[in-house]
């Protein structure tokens, strides 16, 4: 995809078992350069979410380990840091589901966001401003309990409190899931901005092919913890494969469910 000297995050061929037995993660491989958005695509127990853990070392909680590769972050190994270390070396994991602290307020979240920071409260006010913009209702729920928001702004409030940590890279796991089309549109629409007008790189783990491709640079699509195919995201948004098995369409229209169960027996890739 792109070049070594590129590359600002580098996966090279990962193992990650879990409990010392179940092999999840089975020599995975792929690269995000600098400023771009990458989606890593499949279905739900893929490995897409293993491997934002595993770039984020958050394995540990759920007793799994990188066993074999390497994960390099701006041309350094990073598979061993703790994830307070990796935060503040720029890496910020946004997690599936929000995880948002529900007693807390809006703003008191956002706040939790900056907690690695030294830089002062002038500039954490600045970025908080900054989050504010990007997100005018989280300005307007600033004072509202977290856990008595909705979906979307939970997940509003989960991206900016990432945002406060002044990332150079946020790794972004299923953020459409619960939420109502026109709000995931909302919501990758402000992703596309932070990264054409803050530069933050963006790993993108979605399940929603369709708005994953529209809004991503390249693609990974994974599969019973592989990388099955790669490429530019206009490319594989065209391909027949993807087209059919992922969204559901093919040259005849689109194919019913029983239909894309017997298609997952001939899929190109795997043969």
């Amino acid at each position: 995809m792109a070049d070594n000297d590129k590359a600002f995050l580098t996966i090279n061929n990962i193992e990650v078992i879990y409990d010392h037995v179940i092999l999840v993660l089975k020599g995975v491989s792929l690269e995000v350069p600098k400023g771009g958005i990458v989606a890593l695509l499949g279905a739900n127990g893929a490995g897409k979410s293993t491997t934002l853990k595993a770039i984020s070392n958050l394995l540990g909680a759920e007793r799994g380990d990188v066993t074999k590769g390497s994960i390099e972050y701006k041309g350094e190994q990073v598979h061993n840091l703790n994830p307070a270390d990796l935060v503040k070396r720029g890496i910020v994991q946004v997690m599936e589901g929000r995880h948002c602290f529900e007693h807390l307020s809006i703003e008191e979240n956002l706040l939790t966001g900056a907690y690695t920071r030294s830089d002062g409260r002038k500039a954490i006010s600045d970025d908080m401003k900054l989050v504010y913009d990007y997100f005018p209702r989280l300005y307007e729920r600033r004072s509202s309990q977290a856990g008595y928001t909705s979906g979307g702004e939970q997940q509003m409030c989960a991206i900016g409190r990432a945002l406060m940590a002044r990332p150079d890279m946020i790794l972004l796991d299923e953020p459409s899931m619960g939420l109502a089309p026109q709000l995931v549109e909302e919501i990758f629409e402000i992703v596309r901005k932070l990264n054409q007008n803050e530069g933050v790189s963006i790993l993108l783990a979605e399940q929603n092919t369709n708005i994953a491709l529209r809004y991503s640079d390249y693609g990974y699509i994974m599969e019973n913890g592989r990388v099955v195919m790669e490429g530019n995201a206009g490319e594989l948004g065209e391909n027949e494969d993807v087209k059919e098995f992922y969204l559901g369409i093919s040259t005849e229209g689109r194919k019913s469910f029983r239909d894309v169960k017997h298609y997952r027996r001939r899929k190109r890739w795997l043969t």
